[in-house]
């Protein structure tokens, strides 16, 4: 862990100016004169600095917190039924990618999940050699159960903060999921189904 960690204040993205203005430096003009880079361009860089710092932070923390969850006996709980609740019926293979976990380990947690009668196995109507999975009743409650704590987690941290800023922060985190979604199909074509698009398609990612 570093000793200090970047912040998001109006002093970060103020100090993180000086070195983007000073790598951007002068620019010519079409007669030869001499111009300070526009000043929305150089703020934009600015944040864009500050604001990459805080997400390679906040992508450390989840990704710590993910393998917590792994390590966690209840962990691929969270993890498998957040899919099956929100993608439907799914083969254990496609679990293990969805997951990025051995098929080995899936299905040890799914015949754990069956055992408890969390998950229900059926047979694949469009491939009778093939079972596909999906979370029963209780299985939707012990995932909604885990949600809630995940939230109440959430809350806890967020208690301190005034009205006005939880509401900013929750506001401006969409604003921002909207925008880097487009941007991302921008970038790859924008293939159907890859990243989430709404609040809702995005609770998928729960178990996260």
């Amino acid at each position: 862990m570093r000793e200090s960690e970047p912040g998001g204040s109006a002093e970060a993205v103020a100090e993180a100016a000086e070195p983007v203005a000073e790598a951007a430096g002068p620019v010519a003009g079409a007669a030869g004169a001499v111009a300070e880079p526009a000043a929305g361009v150089a703020e934009a860089a600015a944040a864009a600095t500050a604001m990459g710092d805080e997400m390679t932070r906040f992508i450390w923390l989840i990704n710590a917190t993910k393998q917590r969850l792994r390590d966690d006996p209840a962990g691929g709980d969270r993890i498998l039924l957040a899919r099956l609740v929100h993608q439907g019926p799914r083969r254990a293979t496609d679990l293990a990618a969805d997951t990025f976990l051995d098929l080995s380990t899936v299905s040890r947690q799914i015949k754990s999940l069956i055992d408890r009668g969390l998950v229900e196995r059926r047979p694949d109507p469009d491939d009778r050699r093939g079972a596909l999975l999906s979370a029963t009743d209780a299985g939707v409650d012990a995932y909604q159960h885990y949600r809630n704590q995940r939230n109440e987690h959430l809350a806890r941290i967020l208690d301190a903060w005034p009205p006005e800023d939880r509401h900013q922060l929750v506001r401006l985190f969409g604003r921002f999921n909207d925008d880097m979604a487009e941007h991302y199909h921008q970038l790859f074509g924008g293939q159907p189904g890859v990243i989430p698009s709404s609040p809702a398609a995005a609770q998928q990612g729960d178990d996260e």
